[in-house]
């Protein structure tokens, strides 16, 4: 049994909008979503999903703002050269995306925020990020990247490429696509995410079991107020939010 990653789930109190942004940030398309529910921003022209080689977006919407709690996943945008970089920032805050400090300091990367909050980064040009398309990795701040990386390598079908004390990275087993990556940081969680991961089982596979299995490898259950729906909301053993997709 297996799950793969297959979307990136953003809440947001204007989804459309926020949908918008992160279709032209991306050189994405808007594909689709439910009317005042949901909006879906994935990869122009003819890919399907499950896509292994993007994690398509679903921006979610939710009544509440975010906070100025920093998000503890985010992600990070890739480029190829110093023009590109600056190209596309400049893009980015004409789009409406606005500088922020979350004690950064002196880095070659540019942290920015989506029209309502949500820091991402744009990176400079760095080899390992060459071919992954426009998104370099979905990043993770977590006390432990070595649990993490220990919990997430049995979790997901993905391939682990490097981990030790501070940093732990997985990639899609065909070596397409963006990281998941997991950053020690000093700071603790203390507030729900606005931006998580959702993980479907392969055809065939049953999802009550994977929820089973999770559970096991330390994973618990999420209650949110979601009811009666199809998915499964779980939590990372650090607490990170986390679904279960019904296979479809």
């Amino acid at each position: 049994m297996a799950l793969r990653p297959v979307l990136l789930n953003i809440k947001a109190r204007d989804h459309e909008a926020v949908g918008r942004f992160w279709a032209e940030a991306l050189g994405w398309g808007v594909r689709g979503g439910t009317p005042g529910v949901t909006t879906c921003v994935a990869p122009v022209g003819d890919s399907a999903w499950p896509d292994a080689a993007a994690l398509w977006i679903v921006v979610v919407a939710v009544p509440e703002p975010k906070t100025a709690t920093k998000n503890r996943v985010h992600l990070d945008l890739a480029t190829t050269s110093a023009g590109h970089q600056a190209d596309l920032v400049a893009r980015l805050r004409a789009l409406g995306a606005t500088p922020v400090q979350v004690g950064q300091g002196e880095v070659p990367w540019t942290v920015l925020a989506d029209p309502e909050g949500n820091e991402f980064c744009v990176l400079e040009p760095r080899e390992v990020y060459r071919d992954t398309g426009p998104v370099a990795a979905v990043v993770v701040d977590c006390a432990d990247p070595r649990a993490m990386a220990r919990f997430w390598d049995e979790a997901v079908d993905w391939t682990l490429h490097e981990v030790d004390d501070d940093f732990a990275g997985l990639r899609s087993a065909e070596g397409v696509g963006p990281y998941l990556e997991f950053i020690r940081t000093p700071d603790v969680k203390t507030a729900p995410d606005r931006v998580h991961i959702d993980l479907l089982p392969y055809p065939g596979d049953d999802k009550e079991a994977e929820v089973a299995r999770l559970r096991a490898l330390g994973a618990a259950d999420l209650d949110l107020g979601q009811g009666d729906v199809p998915w499964t909301c779980l939590t990372d053993p650090e607490g990170h939010e986390f679904c279960v997709l019904a296979p479809s």
